[in-house]
């Protein structure tokens, strides 16, 4: 049986969930090649998932339940500041700034943990039941 939408990007939130924790795990330890390529995988497995909602998922959502549109302008606007927060991220850590790293990390995942709560509560299920047999297809085409 075909993952659902929910099961499955749920699945990849638990994903970016454990790097961004690894991320934190290793900022003490000094290592910034380290640090720099922990970073990089959190913000590229993030940027992944992000780009599947916006280009994916969204549109045929957004077409098959209008009222969607709002739902998902709000996910928008968080993937945008979370972006914002990892490209700070990725300079605090070019500038071996590990107190900023920290602050950051923690913004991040207090936003990270509010975003993923809606979007496991309210939009993933929407989809599965807006979009029918296509979400398993669209489930299917997921990266991850």
């Amino acid at each position: 049986m075909t993952d659902s939408i929910a099961e499955t990007l749920t699945a990849d939130h638990r994903r970016c969930d454990g790097l961004l924790a690894l991320v934190e795990s290793v900022i003490d330890g000094g290592d910034w090649d380290l640090i720099a390529s922990r970073v990089h995988d959190l913000g590229r497995a993030m940027e992944d998932h992000f780009l599947f909602e916006e280009e994916t998922l969204f549109p045929p959502l957004e077409a098959a339940a209008p009222m969607a549109s709002g739902p998902t302008g709000v996910m928008r606007r968080e993937h945008h500041q979370m972006r914002r927060l990892l490209a700070e991220l990725t300079e605090a850590t070019r500038a071996h700034d590990a107190r900023e790293c920290l602050g950051l990390l923690e913004t991040l995942h207090l936003l990270v943990q509010q975003h993923n709560v809606k979007e496991e509560a309210i939009l993933y299920p929407m989809a599965d039941q807006a979009l029918g047999a296509v979400a398993a297809d669209l489930a299917a085409r997921f990266p991850g």
